[in-house]
C-alpha cells in the first residue's frame, strides 16, 4: 500500500472518528437537557400542587377566620395569625416566582406540613370550647328554667300571702247591721213627710267582732239627695288615697262586743226632694255601708 492510500485511510478514520465522538457528544448533550426539562416540568407540576395545597389552607383559615373570637388563647391567637400570613405569602411566591430548585419545594412541603398541624390544632380548640360552649348554654338554659320555676313559686307564694293578708284585713273590718235612714220632727219622733222633717236620723248595729282591734272607731257619715250631691259638708277624710267629703261623724268605743242603737243625726238646713237618698259608712279605710232609701213628700 503507498503512502497515498495510507494517507486516505488515515484521513477517512479521523472522520469517522470525530463523526462518532460528535454523535456521542451530541447525544450526551441531548440526554443531559432532556433530563433538565424533565425536572424542570416536575418542578413545575409539583409547584401547581404546592399551589394547591395551600389554595386549600388559606380557604380553610378564611373559613375559621371569624371563630377567633371562641379562642381565650392570646398566644393560639398571635400563632394563628402568623401562620395565616405566611400561607398567603407563600402562595403569592408560588404563583408569581418558579421555583428552580427541589430543595425549595422540599422546604414548601414541610411548611404545608407545619401549618396542617396548626390548623388541625386550632380547629380541635374550636370544637373543644363549641362544646364548652353548648354545655354552658344547656346548663343556662337548665338554670333560666329553674329561676322562672323558682320565681312563679315565689310569685303564687306571694299571691297566697296577699290573699291571706287581704283576709285577714277584711275580718277586722267593723261591719254594720240594721242601717236605717228616717226623717224625724223637732221632738225626736218619725215624719212621714219629707218636707216637714227637721232631722235625718242614721242609726245602725255594730255587730261583735273579735277580728276587729279594739279603741276608738270614728264612724264617717256620707249622705247624698238624688241628685247625687253631698248633704251637709263638715270637713273631709282620707280613703283610698283621696279626701273625701263627709256630711256628719261620730267616734264610738269598740270593746269588741256588740254595739247597738248607734246614731247619728243630721240637721236638715235645706229644701230636700223626694226620691233615692244613699248611706255610705266609713271606718279605718273601709266602707262599712252602702244603702239606698226612698224618702217622700
Amino acid at each position: 500500500m503507498n503512502d497515498n492510500n495510507k494517507k486516505i485511510i488515515y484521513i477517512v478514520a479521523a472522520v469517522v472518528i470525530a463523526a462518532v465522538i460528535g454523535g456521542m457528544a451530541y447525544l450526551l448533550w441531548d440526554s443531559i437537557e432532556t433530563k433538565k426539562q424533565n425536572e424542570m416540568l416536575k418542578l413545575e407540576n409539583e409547584q401547581l400542587g404546592l399551589a394547591g395545597e395551600y389554595e386549600q389552607l388559606n380557604t380553610e383559615f378564611k373559613n375559621y377566620e371569624n371563630q377567633t373570637k371562641f379562642i381565650s388563647n392570646d398566644s393560639l391567637i398571635t400563632k394563628y395569625g402568623e401562620a395565616k400570613d405566611k400561607v398567603e405569602k407563600l402562595l403569592a411566591e408560588l404563583k408569581t416566582q418558579k421555583i428552580t430548585s427541589e430543595k425549595r419545594i422540599k422546604e414548601l412541603r414541610n411548611e404545608i406540613a407545619t401549618l396542617k398541624s396548626l390548623m388541625r390544632h386550632y380547629v380541635a380548640q374550636i370544637d373543644s370550647l363549641n362544646k364548652e360552649n353548648a354545655g354552658l348554654r344547656k346548663e343556662n338554659s337548665e338554670i333560666k328554667q329553674q329561676n322562672r320555676k323558682l320565681s312563679n313559686q315565689v310569685s303564687e307564694t306571694k299571691k297566697k300571702n296577699e290573699m291571706l293578708s287581704e283576709r285577714m284585713t277584711l275580718a277586722e273590718k267593723l261591719n254594720v247591721t240594721g242601717l236605717k235612714l228616717t226623717a224625724i220632727k223637732s221632738n225626736g219622733k218619725e215624719e212621714k213627710k219629707l218636707k216637714k222633717a227637721k232631722q235625718l236620723k242614721v242609726s245602725f248595729t255594730i255587730p261583735q267582732n273579735n277580728s276587729t282591734p279594739v279603741g276608738d272607731k270614728t264612724i264617717y257619715l256620707r249622705i247624698t239627695n238624688p241628685e247625687g250631691a253631698l248633704l251637709g259638708g263638715n270637713g273631709s277624710f282620707e280613703f283610698e288615697g283621696s279626701s273625701i267629703p263627709f256630711t256628719d261623724r261620730k267616734t264610738i268605743e269598740y270593746t269588741g262586743e256588740e254595739v247597738p242603737d248607734v246614731t247619728i243625726y243630721w240637721t236638715i238646713n235645706s229644701t230636700l226632694t223626694p226620691g233615692q237618698y244613699r248611706v255610705e259608712l266609713f271606718a279605718d279605710n273601709f266602707r262599712i255601708a252602702s244603702r239606698q232609701f226612698q224618702l217622700n213628700n
